[in-house]
């Protein structure tokens, strides 16, 4: 496939309103690309795209995924989906719907235009995995009927669609697996670790832990993770994935929280809490297909200059 970029391209960028939506939204553009940006506004919010007012090659429509979505585009990419626990618990039947119904919708309309379609897919596929560092051939861990299970397994399902379609229709499908991922424009609520650190410090809180701490992550800042995708989608029409698309520099939770409080110099101590239901204790990925099949992808900002621009971010924010 040429890179999108070649000849103008009409992108549909479904969960744009989002977090990482809108961040990918603002580098189509910035390549040329016209951009549809299909949101319901569940999660997103319409601060994320206000900059883009006014931009003729940009167009919003509400209207969720669950609902067939009627529209000429050459190219999708699909991340409509609520992605933080306290989000996808809201109504965790909706969140099922939108993963698998959602996917079902966008790869129909795929399959009409017969253009390339990228699905987000999470790291959750993995569970609490008993392989260290997570690779694309493991199966994962996951309790199929947990509290999280609602996004665990309507991403699972929505993968299992994907390559479906794929060998039955040929359909050119994209799918990677987004590891923990943070940046400017994530919600201030949206309950994500790095998110609620930082809240928490500048309001003055106590950090909370669950746990000891002692549970670890990858952190991958959110420029990085648009950069992938972008490789992603213009990669040959052999590289179909799935890919983990993360930061495999690992960190404890209590080193992160250490972090945010020397970062924002506040006084904020850290405190513990029980450890949720089915809350995985490692998450890492192995990056090396996405360096071999994404012209040597990997993350460039390291966590201290992310988390600098991340709390600069939510200062003003807050001070809003």
């Amino acid at each position: 496939m040429p890179r999108l970029s070649a000849n103008r391209r009409r992108v549909l960028v479904t969960g744009g309103a989002g977090f990482l939506g809108s961040h990918l939204i603002d580098r189509l553009l910035e390549r040329g690309d016209e951009v549809l940006c299909v949101d319901n506004l569940f999660t997103g919010d319409k601060s994320n795209i206000d900059h883009l007012t006014g931009n003729p090659r940009f167009e919003f429509m509400r209207h969720d995924v669950c609902l067939p979505l009627h529209v000429e585009v050459d190219a999708i990419f699909n991340l409509a989906c609520p992605a933080s626990p306290i989000h996808y618990q809201h109504d965790p039947v909706q969140t099922t719907k939108t993963s698998v119904h959602g996917a079902i919708n966008m790869l129909g309309l795929a399959k009409r235009l017969k253009c390339p379609i990228f699905q987000a897919s999470t790291s959750e596929v993995y569970g609490d995995p008993a392989v260290h560092p997570q690779v694309e051939s493991y199966w994962g861990n996951v309790n199929p009927i947990g509290i999280r299970s609602c996004y665990d397994e309507g991403k699972r399902c929505a993968e299992t669609l994907f390559f479906d379609y794929h060998r039955q229709h040929g359909l050119d499908v994209k799918v990677v697996r987004i590891f923990n991922t943070y940046g400017p424009r994530m919600h201030v609520a949206d309950g994500r670790v790095v998110s609620n650190f930082i809240v928490q410090a500048l309001q003055g809180n106590d950090i909370t832990i669950y746990g000891d701490g002692g549970q670890t992550r990858s952190f991958c800042y959110v420029d990085d993770l648009i950069e992938g995708f972008l490789r992603m989608m213009d990669a040959g029409p052999d590289v179909h994935g799935p890919i983990n698309i993360g930061n495999p520099n690992e960190f404890t939770i209590r080193e992160l929280a250490e972090q945010v409080i020397a970062l924002t110099g506040t006084g904020s101590k850290i405190v513990t809490q029980p450890l949720p239901q089915d809350d995985p204790m490692q998450r890492k990925p192995d990056i090396t297909l996405a360096k071999q099949q994404l012209n040597d992808w990997e993350p460039q900002v390291q966590l201290k200059e992310g988390l600098e621009r991340t709390i600069a971010y939510f200062r003003k924010k807050l001070a809003a």
